[in-house]
């Protein structure tokens, strides 16, 4: 490992930290369970600054029984030395005062995640107690903090042979919704941050389930690759993997088709996720457009084709993962979502063409490949086109007319409306009497819906199942797709408490994921929650909605006189009961339908909804304890 000093000198320091406990959202996002994750996440993000330095390759976190966590890594540990203006120890001022840190001295780190330097002082606020303890130096250094504020000295507490930090904290249960960790939450983060900085060792630990996981991935993002595409059927045995260093910038990329339609390319600038891109993807794809444009030119593989492939036809079922490290990057707001380096374009954009010309000309059997499957891309982009102007002119805006089944609400403002996707004609006919027509629109869905995961955009668009949800709500789909003309603000996905409506579910929300995505990420998409039972006491009535609850009602009302009405559908609900339990904003049960990992999600809608049958039967057997399904 590198050997450069680490002092209080590199400390340098931009004051304030009194709104942190005042508005945590803004440093967090949010004082719910993922902003609560965000806290564990801004500790590791330091650790692995130290990592990518050159100092550190390893990182413990655990999750202790008493509420606490801890996040140890083998570095060099925070200088502990008097700062030279603050007069204070330098720990102390990383710990307490926000926007100081080595970040902002370039001596300390080439690259860094945390370039606010807003991470640990803001753990530190949020959090009721902290104790920092630093290994430096042959000795070992401890200080304590509540709410942000120092409680003692830094003091040596001993001695040590070891070299590193360790940050332990419990979360201020006044400002969090709820201060319990999660594994498999934290799990997502950790192991994206192994894959993304290959070699480093992190183990997560969970007392209270005695779990541990090690995440390490010598093959770094081509092995990323491999785990997104573990169950899909791949044009080649090991992704493509490019790498180049321009101008303090150092990229990489591996890529890997597989046989499906679906475009999933996950950017990274600094190990931090990019969710909305920016200069470093569109440098990518366009450097990938033109050197697969290149040789299907060179091979002369266009003779008789009316069509030529543009980007979206190239990137038909690629899966990659890129990953930009710069020394100073420029994100649009404190998310972090989006990379705008102008720089970085253009030099992402050669690294990648030249990089790929010399791959096509080594592995000529893998270009033709991925040539074939552009050009047949771009036949179904032709024939897609056509499709969607045949949707065109079935559209409210062409023809004034909406599906023949949608009953509309009278409001005409999307803000206050919402539209039910009604399993069955029987259910959608219940709904249509029952519903609050001012605000609520009824769709009733009927046979077997399309698994968009496996059909590309043409045949989705000519699907006499999906056509009337596309114009229904008016947004388009795809590429095309304008989340500005929604029609309705709550997309309610309304199916049988059975297995066969749980399939349905399953096939619409894959459907809105692959071609409507904005909907999930903005949350617009929600499943309604039917009752299974209704117990009767006399004039007493209440409805249930699982196996347990029913049970419990029973023993409340006492088990003489009852009458139990099991619901094996929607459709036996009559117009009254449907409002009550399930259309009534008062006194529905809604579940939002939320991503909060988007490369997780995909994995999931490739399992349940892809070709391979093992994984998914895996999956069910693992989570058939969380299901409430009325079989």
């Amino acid at each position: 490992m590198t050997n450069t000093k680490y002092t209080a000198g590199n400390i340098k320091v931009l004051k304030g930290l009194e709104a942190v406990r005042k508005r945590p959202a803004m440093y967090i996002g949010g004082t719910t369970e993922r902003g609560l994750h965000h806290l564990v996440y801004e500790v590791v993000d330091n650790s692995v600054d130290e990592a990518l330095a050159g100092y550190c390759d390893r990182i413990d976190i655990t999750i202790h029984k008493n509420g606490w966590v801890s996040v140890i890594d083998n570095g060099r540990g925070i200088p502990v030395e008097m700062h030279k203006t603050e007069k204070i120890p330098a720990v102390q001022v990383v710990m307490t005062i926000l926007h100081a840190g080595g970040k902002f001295d370039d001596k300390s780190y080439k690259v860094s995640g945390g370039l606010h330097g807003v991470g640990v002082s803001v753990v530190n606020a949020l959090a009721e107690h902290l104790e920092v303890e630093i290994y430096k130096d042959g000795k070992i250094y401890h200080q304590a903090y509540a709410k942000g504020k120092p409680q003692t000295k830094v003091v040596v507490t001993g001695k040590t042979k070891k070299t590193g930090t360790k940050v332990s904290f419990i979360p201020d249960k006044t400002i969090f919704e709820t201060t319990s960790f999660n594994f498999d939450y934290l799990s997502t983060r950790l192991r994206e941050l192994a894959f993304l900085n290959n070699g480093i060792l992190i183990s997560l630990t969970d007392e209270n389930e005695n779990r541990t996981h090690d995440f390490h991935y010598e093959g770094g993002i081509t092995s990323f690759v491999a785990y997104l595409n573990e169950n899909k059927k791949v044009l080649s045995t090991e992704p493509i993997y490019i790498r180049g260093e321009k101008e303090n910038t150092e990229f990489e990329v591996a890529i890997q088709y597989n046989e499906g339609f679906q475009e999933t390319i996950n950017s990274f600038a600094n190990n931090i996720n990019t969710i909305e891109g920016g200069t470093h993807l569109s440098g990518f794809k366009s450097g990938l457009t033109r050197a697969v444009n290149t040789y299907i030119k060179n091979a002369g593989l266009l003779k008789n084709e009316k069509v030529s492939p543009g980007g979206g036809d190239i990137r038909e079922g690629i899966t990659a993962i890129l990953s930009v490290k710069l020394r100073d990057p420029q994100f649009e707001g404190q998310t972090k979502t989006k990379l705008q380096n102008s720089e970085i374009e253009g030099i992402i954009n050669s690294i990648v063409y030249e990089k790929l010309m010399v791959f096509f000309e080594e592995n000529p059997k893998e270009a033709k490949h991925i040539a074939m499957k552009a050009i047949l891309g771009a036949r179904s982009r032709e024939a897609a086109r056509k499709a969607r102007e045949l949707t065109r002119r079935k559209s409210v805006l062409e023809s004034g007319s909406l599906p023949g089944k949608l009953a509309d609400c009278s409001i005409q403002d999307p803000s206050q409306t919402e539209i039910f996707l009604v399993e069955g004609d029987s259910a959608g006919g219940s709904a249509k009497m029952g519903r609050d027509r001012t605000f609520q629109a009824i769709l009733p869905l009927w046979g077997k819906m399309l698994n968009t995961e496996k059909a590309r955009i043409d045949k989705v668009l000519n699907n006499d199942k999906i056509q009337p949800i596309i114009l229904a709500l008016g947004a388009g789909i795809g590429d095309e797709f304008d989340i500005s003309k929604l029609r309705y603000n709550k997309v309610i996905i309304m199916a049988d408490a059975d297995v066969d409506g749980q399939h349905i579910a399953t096939l619409l929300l894959t459907f809105f994921f692959r071609y409507m995505r904005p909907l999930v990420e903005y949350g617009h998409i929600y499943i309604a929650k039917p009752p299974l039972f209704l117990v009767k006491k006399g004039r007493s009535k209440k409805y249930t909605f699982s196996i347990k609850e029913k049970d419990d009602v029973m023993k409340e009302m006492g088990n003489r006189g009852l009458h139990i009405q099991r619901y094996k559908g929607l459709g036996e609900m009559n117009a009254d009961q449907l409002w009550d339990t399930t259309l009534d904003p008062e006194r529905r049960i809604l579940i939002s339908v939320k991503i909060d990992d988007a490369i997780e999600a995909d994995r999931m809608f490739t399992i349940l909804m892809g070709d391979d049958v093992e994984p998914r039967r895996e999956f069910i057997e693992r989570n058939a304890q969380y299901a409430q399904v009325d079989v």
